[in-house]
């Protein structure tokens, strides 16, 4: 059936004039028609493609967001039927038009869900539609298409497969070592001294614990990603929580004098999540070591943190004047090769590992994470030494009676 035309009877019933009524070039959205205009939205505002079809299936408006993802000139398909303007197809290449015949078939529709479709030369689409109609039941007096590129999708899709396979990989090492080690002395205890009975059992203690690691770390991602990381704001003392690492570090085999601690007092008093600071620390102090060499400095002074102002109404205060706040600032600072500048940028995503293979490269995405859910900000440089240099700033959180 051609688009366009309706062989059941209701297809000969007159059209609203507001349908009917033929509108100026220069009522149209420069492409489009009126009925976005009319609510006082221009659809080249809108940030996915919209094209509408009138109820002969002519294209009367074609946004500029359509006009990027398809590659059609808008001028092109404005005027045309929507199967010429628009000739998609599916991934069995069926004419998409033509099968889900929009003006024809049962008047019960309501519109197609979203779902891939290809435009000519392979380009894929997200495409979903709304059948607008006078009436329940009655004949279609306007097609409302929306357009979404896939590139978001993908790039989704991707990260989550490569988050699977990591876990995969991850958890593979070490529950192979825990099966292996537990197997083995149930079937031989007696034949095993006390020494390599204690050596088997702390090296599937160390697995079990990297086991724990990784999924602490899979539930703060999920949590990061959805927004819903809880906070537990409490006084807070950096200076303590740094020498606590320091001196753990320490324990398991580290020099003290690879470590040197320099606070600029007065320090601000600090309402954050003891145990999310605790969380940030101990991830720039571990990489710190790994991946650094040569001495670790920590410094902590305070430091002015630009916080964003309430919405404009709200005590005279503009949107777009940021008020500073006072803050700390930690920097960690090693003497290692540091970071290359072409990574830079992708040293707070997942799955980025430093110059040495080892961990999920999923602590600095979470870090950030971490420092973001409290307000502040985080930033990676070169040190004066020519090592890595990260620096995160909390801003003071205080509650409003305190304030």
């Amino acid at each position: 059936m051609t688009v366009g035309t309706n062989s059941s009877p209701q297809a000969h019933r007159p059209v609203p004039p507001a349908v009917q009524t033929p509108m100026a070039p220069s009522d149209r959205y420069g492409a489009g028609g009126d009925a976005p205009r009319s609510a006082g939205l221009d659809p080249d505002d809108l940030p996915d493609g919209l094209v509408i079809a009138d109820h002969a299936g002519r294209v009367v408006c074609f946004n500029a967001a359509a006009a990027r993802i398809t590659a059609v000139d808008p001028a092109a398909a404005l005027g045309v039927t929507i199967d010429r303007a628009l000739p998609l197809e599916d991934l069995e290449g069926r004419r998409w038009w033509s099968v889900t015949d929009p003006y024809g078939g049962l008047h019960t529709r309501r519109g197609q869900p979203e779902r891939n479709l290809l435009l000519p030369g392979g380009r894929e689409v997200l495409v979903a539609a709304r059948y607008v109609r006078e009436s329940p039941g009655g004949p279609l007096c306007r097609l409302v298409v929306s357009l979404r590129g896939t590139e978001a999708r993908r790039r989704t899709e991707r990260s989550h497969a490569e988050l699977i396979a990591t876990v995969a990989h991850e958890l593979r090492s070490p529950l192979t070592s825990v099966k292996g080690f537990t197997a083995t002395l149930l079937a031989k205890w007696e034949r095993f001294t006390d020494d390599q009975k204690r050596l088997m059992l702390e090296t599937v203690d160390a697995d079990a614990n990297r086991v724990t690691r990784l999924i602490a770390e899979l539930l703060d991602i999920s949590r990061i990603d959805s927004g819903r990381l809880e906070l537990r704001r409490q006084p807070v003392d950096v200076p303590a929580a740094i020498a606590r690492h320091i001196q753990g570090m320490v324990a398991n085999g580290q020099e003290p004098e690879r470590f040197s601690v320099k606070i600029v007092h007065p320090l601000p008093d600090l309402w954050a999540d003891p145990d999310k600071v605790d969380q940030v620390l101990g991830n720039l102090l571990e990489n710190a070591v790994r991946h650094g060499a040569g001495t670790v400095t920590i410094e902590v002074a305070e430091a002015p943190v630009k916080t964003d102002p309430p919405a404009e109404g709200r005590g005279g205060v503009r949107a777009d004047s940021a008020r500073p706040e006072r803050g700390t600032a930690v920097t960690v600072t090693d003497e290692g090769p540091g970071i290359p500048e072409e990574s830079m940028g992708r040293v707070f995503t997942r799955f980025w590992r430093g110059s040495k293979r080892g961990g999920t490269g999923l602590g600095l995405y979470i870090v950030k994470g971490i420092v973001e859910a409290h307000g502040g900000t985080i930033t990676v440089g070169r040190a004066p030494g020519g090592g890595a240099q990260f620096r995160f700033t909390l801003p003071v959180g205080a509650p409003a009676y305190l304030s």
